[in-house]
């Protein structure tokens, strides 16, 4: 679909001082570095607000043995590891294939300890690179291999350090394999972040009942697509009651398909919404998604898809955990 200026105004969103052209943002690990997906004939860089590119470490990673992906009943299964040609090659030959006049391109920094989280937004931050994702879903090697997403202290002191060595846009991805992801939320924005990505995939698993062995060469992985949607969803809901004191916008992430998926995320508190495992099976699913948020904006008189945000209307009876 090609937008004309209005319509173009209705998706144009603020976020952290950067503009984007869209709500949608395209998510790590699912574009590679960016100059690989904008191959895909017919895509355009317009249509998006950000493209997040592949998690990058300090040195280089061969990431885990296969196999390491798996489709699930309404998702797919991860296990990656990381696999990325280390940080100083990413910025010296990677980033200078991208046009960042179309769009705005967010680095996403993974470590194995604080120290190397540092290193890596310092290596960035000297770069054209617009913003920063922090996977804090990494496992701490100095502490046993628990990842640093799961721990609020171990998530706000990872936060602090990047925070430190650069002043530009940082986001934190949250992990949902956690007791309080608002407690976390909180301390990561005390901690520095200027946004917040929700949620990172659920950890799961696939059993080849022949070999009686996981099908992912990691035994487990990374749980997205539609079937993480309700609780992604819940997951910003939750987030979005601390982030909005501090004015710390969103990116709502998990399982979004169709527009009417953005638009439920938009509603329960993300300023941004990140499409991933849709790209998978349609490559060309932003433009449709963007069509959809246009069509339900004009329905309801709407100027822009900011006016949306935490627009939810919670029933006055609700808010058990208890249910059946």
């Amino acid at each position: 679909m090609s937008l004309d200026e209005r319509n173009k105004a209705m998706l144009a969103i603020d976020f952290c001082g950067l503009k984007f052209n869209s709500p949608l943002v395209l998510l790590s690990g699912c574009v590679g570095f960016g100059e690989e997906y904008t191959r895909v004939s017919g895509f355009s860089n317009t249509d998006v607000g950000a493209v997040c590119l592949k998690g990058t470490t300090l040195e280089p990673r061969l990431g885990n043995p296969p196999h390491r992906i798996a489709e699930t009943y309404m998702g797919m299964l991860n296990a990656i590891g990381l696999q990325n040609p280390g940080a100083h090659k990413v910025v010296e030959e990677y980033l200078s294939k991208l046009d960042f006049s179309e769009t705005r391109f967010i680095a996403n920094v993974s470590g194995s300890t604080i120290e190397e989280y540092a290193e890596v937004t310092r290596i960035f931050d000297d770069s054209p690179i617009d913003a920063m994702e922090i996977n804090i879903s990494c496992p701490n090697v100095k502490e046993g291999g628990v990842a640093f997403g799961n721990d609020p202290d171990m998530s706000a002191r990872v936060v602090e350090a990047c925070r430190n060595v650069t002043k530009k846009t940082l986001i934190t991805k949250l992990s949902p394999n956690q007791t309080n992801i608002a407690e976390n939320a909180r301390r990561c924005i005390e901690a520095g972040t200027d946004a917040l990505a929700v949620i990172n995939t659920l950890m799961g698993m696939v059993i080849d009942i022949e070999e009686r062995k996981p099908v992912i060469g990691n035994n487990q992985g990374g749980l997205s697509g539609p079937a993480i949607k309700p609780i992604a969803l819940l997951k910003v809901h939750q987030v979005y009651q601390v982030s909005r004191q501090h004015n710390v916008p969103i990116i709502g992430q998990g399982g979004i398909t169709t527009a009417n998926d953005a638009l439920e995320f938009i509603i329960a508190g993300s300023t941004a919404v990140g499409i991933g495992t849709a790209l998978f099976y349609d490559p060309l699913i932003c433009p449709k998604i963007n069509a959809g948020i246009i069509d339900y904006l004009n329905r309801y008189k709407l100027k822009n898809v900011t006016d949306l945000i935490g627009t939810l209307k919670l029933h006055e009876d609700g808010g058990g955990e208890c249910s059946g």
